[in-house]
C-alpha cells in the first residue's frame, strides 16, 4: 500500500515511521523539508509539494499544527486541490475544528476525491508505539480502505460517523485532559506549599479511583521540572480555545475548561509553548506567587 504523508512534526514522524517500518510505500512532505531526509534512510521518498504528493499516492494522510495549517496545505499554491481527483482519497488526522474539516471535505468532494477526517488521541510515545486512538468520521468506504495504514499508527480506530464528529470528539477529550492536568498541577503545588512529599502525592493517587496513565507518566518528570514534549503545550491551548468556541455554539457552561484554558494561556506567555502541555505547572505555581505577593501587600 502506497500513502502520501503531509506534516513531519513530532506526531506525524513516528507515524510515517510506523508506516515504513511495516511495509508501507511512503512519500513524505514537510514545510521544512529537511526534516524529510531522516526518513529517506528508512525507504520514504520525498513529495516537493503536497499537491505532488497526491499526484502520485492513491491515499494521503496529513498531520498538521492547527486549523490555519490545514487549511494553507489543501488550498495555498501547490496544494492538496490542485492534484485531488475521483479515485483519489485524502486523510486529515490533525486535531482541528469541525468547520475547518467541513471546509476541507466540501473542496475534496468538488474535485471528486474522498475525505476522511481522523484525529487521534495520544501524545508522542503512542505514536511512536502505534498505540494511538484514532477518532474517524467521513466518507465509510475511505475509512474501510486506511483500516491496514490505521491499524499501524494506531490500537483501536472508532468511524464516527459524519464529517465533523471526529474534530468534535478530539476537542471534548483533549478538553478534559487539558483539565485534569491543570487540576493535577493545583494538586502538586498545593501540596509542596503545605509542606508535602509530591512523591507521595503521586504514589496516593495511583493507588486510588483517580488512578490514570497521564499522572503516572507525567507526574515524576513534572516534579522534577522536566518537560520534554510530547505534546506541545501551545496545541493544548488552542485545544482549549476550540473546545469552549464548541461549548459557546452548543450552549454548554464550562467553567472549569474556562480556568484551565487561562492556565495554559498563562503558560505561553511564560514562553513555555514548545514544552509538554504538563509545564502548565509553572503557570501554577506563578500563580500561586502573585496571590502571595498581593496578600502581602494587604497585610
Amino acid at each position: 500500500m502506497e500513502v502520501g504523508f503531509l506534516g513531519l512534526g513530532i506526531m506525524g514522524k513516528a507515524m510515517a515511521m510506523n508506516l515504513l517500518r511495516h511495509g508501507f510505500k511512503v512519500t513524505v512532505w514537510n514545510r521544512t523539508l529537511s526534516k524529510c531526509e531522516e526518513l529517506v534512510q528508512f525507504g520514504a521518498s520525498i513529495g516537493e509539494t503536497p499537491a505532488a504528493v497526491v499526484k502520485k499516492c492513491k491515499y494521503t494522510i496529513a498531520m498538521l499544527s492547527d486549523p490555519s495549517a490545514a487549511l494553507a496545505v489543501v488550498f495555498n499554491k501547490d496544494g492538496v486541490l490542485e492534484q485531488i481527483s475521483e479515485g483519489k482519497g485524502y486523510i486529515d488526522m490533525s486535531t482541528i475544528d469541525a468547520d475547518t474539516s467541513i471546509k476541507i471535505n466540501k473542496a475534496i468532494l468538488q474535485k471528486g476525491g474522498t475525505f476522511l477526517e481522523a484525529p487521534v488521541s495520544g501524545s508522542k510515545k503512542p505514536a511512536e508505539d502505534g498505540q494511538l486512538v484514532i477518532l474517524a468520521a467521513g466518507d465509510k468506504a475511505l475509512y474501510e480502505e486506511a483500516i491496514p495504514a490505521f491499524d499501524v499508527m494506531g490500537k483501536k480506530s472508532f468511524f464516527l460517523g459524519q464529517v465533523g464528529n471526529g474534530a468534535k470528539m478530539k476537542l471534548v477529550v483533549n478538553m478534559i485532559m487539558g483539565s485534569m492536568m491543570n487540576a493535577f498541577s493545583e494538586g502538586l503545588v498545593l501540596a509542596d506549599r503545605s509542606g508535602l512529599s509530591q512523591q507521595i502525592l503521586l504514589d496516593v493517587l495511583d493507588l486510588g479511583a483517580i488512578a490514570n496513565p497521564m499522572f503516572k507518566m507525567k507526574g515524576p518528570a513534572m516534579i522534577q521540572n522536566n518537560y520534554s514534549p510530547a505534546f506541545p503545550l501551545k496545541h493544548q491551548q488552542k485545544d482549549m480555545r476550540l473546545a469552549l468556541a464548541l461549548g459557546d455554539e452548543n450552549a454548554v457552561s464550562m467553567p472549569v475548561a474556562a480556568a484551565a484554558n487561562e492556565a495554559f494561556k498563562t503558560a505561553r506567555s511564560l514562553q513555555l509553548g514548545d514544552f509538554d502541555f504538563s509545564a502548565v505547572l509553572e503557570a501554577v505555581k506563578v500563580s500561586r506567587d502573585l496571590g502571595n505577593v498581593k496578600h502581602a501587600s494587604t497585610q
